[in-house]
C-alpha cells in the first residue's frame, strides 16, 4: 500500500475541516468553540496585608505578581496597598491571571491585563455623576455632631471648617444655635452617593454674623471669595488646631496652675491630645526651634510685616523644622505636649508684633488679591445662581438632589 506523505495529510485535513465549518456556516450552525470558564477572586486590603499574601493564600503563581509589578512600575507600585481598598482577581481554566483591579483610592483604578504582549497597566479615573446637593444646619455642640452620619460627613465638616479658617475659629467662635448651608457636590457610582466633591458654596451665621465662600477657578485651581470676590484666604489663620477647645483665654492676670502666681498670659492655650498636628497659622520662616525655658519645646516663627507666632509645649517638633527653614501656612511643624512648664498637654500659642505680645483673638490678617475685573462678571454670574441654591436651604432641611448645573472655571492671565 503507498504511503501519503504527512504534509499531504494536513492540508488535506485542513481543506477538510474548512469545507466542514463553511458547510455549518452555511446552515447557520456556529462553529464549536470551547467555552473558556473563568474564577473571580475578591475582596479587601486587610491592615499591612501584601500582595504577596494574597497570592500565598490563594494558591496563585508568584511568577505572576513580578510581571505584574514590571508592568506597572511607572503607573503604582503595587507594594503602596492600602487597607480597606478593594481588589479583584480574574483567573481563567489554566488559573492564570486575566485581569487584577484594585481601587487606589476615591479618584482612580488600577487596572493590570493580561494581553498577547503580557502584562498592560493603566490607572483609570473613577467617572462619577455629579449632582448638587443642598445642606442644611444649625450648631449643637460643634460642627462634627451637628454633621451627624458617618465619615463623608466628618470630612464634609472639616472641608467647611477649612474654607472659614481664616475668620472662624472652630475651637473658641461656635455659639450654638450658629446655622450653615452648604452647596456641594455629590459624586455617583450606579445611582449610589459615594461621597462629596468639591464644595460650590457655603453661608455660615456665627454669632449674629454672616460669612459667605464662592468656590471659583482660576488657572485650573480653585479658591473661595466672599460675595464681592475678595480671597478668604489671608496671612494668618484664625487658629492653629482644628476643632479643640481652648482651655484658657488670653488674660493679662491669669492664675498660673504651677507656679500658683498671678501673671500675664499673653496666649491662648488649646487643649488637645498628645501627639495632636500643630500648624502654622501662616508662611513664615523658623527663627527658633527647641527647648526653651517654661516653654518647654517650641517653635517661633517670623512672618511679615514684623509679626511672630510662638508655639508651645510640645511633644516633639516636625521632621525637618529648623532654625532658617521655611513654614507654610497650615503645613505640620510640632505635636502638642505638655513639656516645660504644664499641668497636661496643651498648646500654649501666642502673637507678637514687634516682639510686643497681643491677644491673637483680635490679629486681623490682610486679605489676598481680590479678582481682575476681567473675571469679576463670571464670578458675578456665578455668586448670583448659587446665592438662589443657597436661599432656598433651610438649617432644617435633609439633604436633596438637584440638576443644577454649576460651573465657574475660567483662566486668568
Amino acid at each position: 500500500m503507498k504511503r501519503i506523505p504527512l504534509a499531504a495529510l494536513v492540508i488535506a485535513t485542513l481543506l477538510a475541516s474548512i469545507g466542514y465549518y463553511s458547510f455549518k456556516a452555511e446552515l447557520g450552525i456556529p462553529p464549536t468553540v470551547p467555552r473558556q470558564v473563568f474564577r473571580e477572586i475578591a475582596g479587601e486590603i486587610k491592615k499591612g496585608e501584601t500582595l504577596s499574601e494574597i497570592f500565598k493564600k490563594y494558591s496563585l503563581n508568584i511568577v505572576d505578581l513580578d510581571k505584574m509589578r514590571q508592568a506597572c512600575a511607572d503607573v503604582y507600585r503595587l507594594r503602596a496597598l492600602n487597607p480597606g481598598r478593594s481588589y479583584k482577581f480574574l483567573l481563567d481554566d489554566a488559573q492564570r491571571i486575566v485581569s487584577f483591579v484594585y481601587g487606589i483610592d476615591d479618584d482612580n483604578v488600577l487596572h493590570i491585563q493580561r494581553t498577547h504582549f503580557g502584562y498592560q497597566a493603566e490607572k483609570v479615573p473613577i467617572s462619577y455623576e455629579k449632582r448638587t446637593l443642598r445642606i442644611g444646619g444649625t450648631i449643637k455642640g460643634n460642627l462634627i455632631a451637628s454633621l451627624e452620619g458617618g465619615g463623608e460627613n466628618l470630612l464634609l465638616a472639616l472641608k467647611l471648617s477649612d474654607i472659614f479658617a481664616w475668620d472662624i475659629d472652630f475651637n473658641t467662635d461656635l455659639r450654638n444655635d450658629d446655622s450653615f448651608k452648604i452647596v456641594v457636590e455629590g459624586l455617583y457610582l450606579d445611582g449610589q452617593f459615594k461621597r462629596y466633591g468639591k464644595i460650590l458654596a457655603a453661608e455660615f451665621c456665627n454669632d449674629g454674623e454672616v460669612y459667605n465662600a464662592y468656590g471659583f477657578e482660576r488657572n485650573g485651581k480653585i479658591g473661595y471669595y466672599d460675595e464681592v470676590g475678595t480671597p478668604l484666604k489671608k496671612a494668618f489663620l484664625k487658629a492653629p488646631l482644628n476643632f479643640r477647645y481652648v482651655s484658657s483665654s488670653y488674660s493679662s492676670g491669669r492664675y498660673h496652675p504651677i507656679l500658683k502666681i498671678y501673671r500675664p498670659h499673653h496666649g491662648l492655650d488649646y487643649a488637645a491630645a498628645t501627639g495632636t498636628p500643630v500648624s502654622a497659622v501662616g508662611d513664615g520662616t523658623v527663627v527658633f526651634a527647641g527647648h526653651r525655658g517654661q516653654y518647654g519645646n517650641l517653635i517661633i516663627l517670623k512672618h511679615a510685616n514684623g509679626y511672630k507666632t510662638y508655639y508651645g509645649h510640645l511633644s516633639k517638633i516636625a521632621k525637618g523644622v529648623r532654625t532658617g527653614v521655611r513654614a507654610d501656612q497650615g503645613g505640620i511643624i510640632g505635636y502638642v505636649g505638655a513639656t516645660g512648664l504644664a499641668t497636661g498637654p496643651h498648646l500654649h500659642y501666642e502673637v507678637r508684633i514687634d516682639d510686643r505680645p497681643v491677644n491673637p483673638t483680635l490679629v486681623k490678617a490682610e486679605p489676598g488679591i481680590p479678582i481682575s475685573s476681567e473675571l469679576l462678571a463670571d464670578f458675578r454670574q456665578l455668586r448670583d445662581r448659587l446665592d438662589l441654591i443657597i436661599v432656598s436651604i433651610k438649617p432644617s432641611d435633609p439633604i436633596t438632589t438637584g440638576a443644577t448645573s454649576i460651573r465657574g472655571s475660567r483662566t486668568e492671565g
